[in-house]
């Protein structure tokens, strides 16, 4: 379990360093940290996706992805 937090933090800092236009990048490490059940992490990254491409189409999918993580507890 150590070992696959240390890699999505390995894969947030390579990703980052690669960013794109559109918070592509950003979702993957979501939907990543989500599967580690990182959630608080992946609710920073859906916003940030929201602040920095508000206009893309990954900013609705961000906000779905949100709103699911609300409604779990």
């Amino acid at each position: 379990m150590k070992r696959l937090v240390i890699l999505g933090m390995v894969l947030s800092v390579l990703l980052a360093g690669c960013a794109g236009g559109n918070g592509q990048d950003i979702f993957e490490t979501a939907q990543f940290e989500e599967k580690q059940n990182n959630r608080e992490h992946a609710r920073q990254l859906y916003q940030e996706i929201l602040t920095k491409y508000p206009k893309s189409p990954l900013a609705k999918q961000a906000e779905a992805r949100l709103a699911a993580l609300a409604g779990k507890p």
